[in-house]
């Protein structure tokens, strides 16, 4: 029988055409802008029916695929064994992840390799649950897999459930490897004894606990990024002159530069001016006095402005240089005077 005609059961006990897993994956992709359409993407595969799948199914929609398998060697004969499959099958590069004990230990060297490219994982709407199921016990909360991780590796498979990984493998005549150790971990404990029996409560156990991920509020991506990533300074432009800014694990918001054309209200300061081409902004890291070297967050050291109120200090600017900061720095032509509301 050809492949294109072959049906299968998802996860969601719906028949599906191999060819709608393709579907699903690609808007999967486009929605939340994993990959450059046609791109270079290498895939970490195990050598298991879920990286096989996504290594394949990239394949089928235009990537240009390449994989990468790290043996960490835990299972001897059966480890080298994975390793050359990834590079019979899919000739994926083998590189040795050997060290890690524990899951994050392991973790972390396999997500060290290849940094310098697009990676992707073959994580499943089916790792997704058990995930959700892990974090609701450990820590109350119902968080999940990112599709995209903040080291650049995406998850274009998470719409996919795995059991049809396996039926799309077998559907192309696909080989993929049983990792026997799978049992004796955390994630196998709540695969193989906790979901069935929550099945046996209700059958849509595994779409129920999905559900609680997909209804919590969520961010658009651009703002997502800019809390999650506690690295450097970043600021995102909220509409109606309000900026969000974050730097490192501190964020806060900002009214965008106001003209100072006529009296300006900045908070608890009043600002007025009859020099051109000046305006009223809030504190930006790295802003310095006009003409000088001096940083203004040195100037607010100098004069003991606590951190909680720098953000909120008006500066008035020309252009990019700071030329006066009310109460601290003065300027012959720049009046600025606190006032009681």
């Amino acid at each position: 029988m050809a492949a294109a005609s072959l049906r299968f059961f998802s996860g969601n006990n719906f028949p599906m055409e191999p060819a709608d897993l393709g579907a699903r994956m690609h808007e999967h992709i486009r929605r939340l802008g994993l990959m450059p359409p046609g791109g270079e993407v290498t895939v970490l595969v195990s050598g298991g029916a879920d990286s096989t799948c996504a290594w394949h199914l990239l394949r089928e929609l235009g990537y240009r695929v390449s994989a990468l398998h790290v043996n960490h060697g835990l299972r001897g004969e059966e480890s080298e064994a994975d390793a050359r499959f990834c590079r019979e099958l899919m000739g994926a590069e083998i590189v040795d992840g050997r060290g890690g004990r524990t899951e994050n230990e392991l973790r972390e060297i396999r997500y060290g390799f290849a940094t310098d490219r697009l990676r992707a994982t073959g994580h499943t709407a089916s790792d997704q649950v058990e995930t959700i199921l892990y974090r609701l016990v450990t820590s109350g909360r119902a968080t999940g897999i990112k599709p995209k991780r903040e080291d650049g590796v995406v998850r274009p498979l998470l719409p996919l459930w795995r059991d049809e990984t396996v039926a799309y493998c077998r559907a192309h005549g696909l080989a993929y490897r049983m990792d026997s150790t799978n049992r004796d971990t955390t994630r196998g404990l709540i695969r193989e004894r906790i979901l069935p029996l929550l099945r046996e409560i209700h059958p849509a156990a595994d779409q129920n606990l999905l559900r609680a991920l997909e209804q919590r509020p969520t961010l658009q991506p651009a703002l997502a990024e800019l809390i999650s990533s506690p690295v450097g300074s970043k600021r995102l432009d909220l509409g109606d002159g309000v900026q969000l800014v974050r730097e490192y694990d501190r964020a806060w918001l900002e009214r965008g530069p106001v003209a100072l054309e006529g009296p300006v209200r900045w908070g608890d300061w009043r600002i007025e001016s009859e020099l051109a081409g000046l305006k009223v902004r809030g504190w930006r890291p790295g802003d310095r006095l006009a003409g000088r070297r001096k940083k203004i967050q040195d100037v607010f050291v100098d004069a003991k402005i606590p951190r909680s109120e720098r953000e909120a200090w008006p500066l008035v600017v020309r252009g990019d240089e700071v030329v006066a900061v009310p109460g601290v720095v003065e300027h012959p032509e720049v009046k600025a005077e606190r006032v009681a509301d």
